[in-house]
């Protein structure tokens, strides 16, 4: 949204990440940069409310009634389709940008498989140090897998893949390991979607073709601070948004085909587009073989790993 992931917008919040680089480097920077790339990449945030929520339908109750259906049929086509091949680009002011590209499903417990590039910002150079500018990322029911650069694994007794246990990522510092956790839960893209509805500012932006499908283009802003659903205004809050803007274009299955999103943090800038393709798409992910796997917690406990400086 975001993405992705996110997001997100979304990311543990910029000051959480900052903090979690600080407190647990190189480790939790990792965690944070993969997880930033799924949470942009999914474009979704947790909390985000039911089509009965009462916060969101307020903000549906100032759309015209046209619009209203519209966004909420998108929400069950989404929901139908159960999986789709994504590919976004992301920037997050001066902390970091990427692209992504892969598959997320969503029938069921929550899967996906991604290629992340990190092409810029401060956590991307201290990536490259560590000869992990790209990396690979997998979602299972139980546990996130993060691959990384020999460099990197030589600190892990040359094991290229981090296993992060949800709950265990809930445990991280400041709070911000529950939003990492929840992010990486939620991987259909109709955050977009419930921001419009949340915030009730929505238009229809005309019709246009997008990567050769004829498409709806619907238009929108977020004013964090107005939206009445508690739940979705602190995971905005706790990313550090402020205010947003939300584009997206639908196609004649009520299916996203692309969303743009762009915002101010609380660190600066950010933006976020993504296209969607192939719903429904095979999303079959494996976990990595074993002995090739570190466990996150156990490293949180190496002080080698956990204390010494990226690069």
């Amino acid at each position: 949204m975001y993405e992705g992931v996110g997001d997100r917008m979304r990311d543990s919040g910029i000051r959480g990440i900052q903090g979690l680089r600080r407190e647990v480097r190189p480790v939790a920077a990792t965690a944070v940069l993969v997880a930033l790339g799924v949470a942009m990449s999914a474009c979704s945030l947790s909390g985000a409310p039911d089509d009965g929520d009462t916060g969101q339908t307020r903000g549906a109750d100032r759309l015209d009634t046209r619009t209203a259906a519209a966004l909420h049929a998108v929400e069950k086509a989404t929901d139908r389709a159960g999986s789709a091949r994504v590919s976004s680009s992301s920037v997050m002011g001066d902390l970091l940008s990427m692209r992504t590209a892969g598959v997320l499903g969503w029938a069921g417990e929550p899967v996906g498989r991604l290629s992340i590039t990190y092409t810029g910002g401060e956590l991307a150079e201290s990536m490259r140090a560590l000869n992990s500018s790209s990396m690979e990322a997998r979602l299972l029911p139980d546990a996130y897998y993060a691959k990384v650069g020999d460099k990197f694994a030589a600190r892990m007794q040359g094991k290229h893949w981090i296993r992060y246990d949800y709950d265990d990522l809930a445990d991280l510092p400041g709070g911000s390991g529950t939003y990492l956790k929840d992010q990486l839960r939620n991987t259909a893209p109709i955050q977009p979607v419930k921001l419009l509805l949340a915030s009730g500012d929505v238009r229809r932006a005309g019709t246009e073709t997008v990567r050769g499908e004829r498409t709806t283009h619907y238009s929108g802003a977020v004013e964090v601070a107005a939206l009445a659903d508690s739940a979705l205004k602190d995971q905005l809050v706790q990313a550090g948004v402020t205010t947003e803007t939300v584009d997206i274009w639908v196609n004649d299955r009520n299916l996203l085909v692309k969303k743009v999103e762009r915002g101010e943090l609380s660190s600066g800038r950010m933006s976020s587009t993504a296209y969607y393709s192939e719903y429904g798409v095979k999303a079959a992910v494996t976990a990595p073989e074993g002995g090739d796997t570190a466990d996150f917690k156990d490293l949180l406990g190496n002080s080698e790993a956990s204390s010494a400086p990226p690069g």
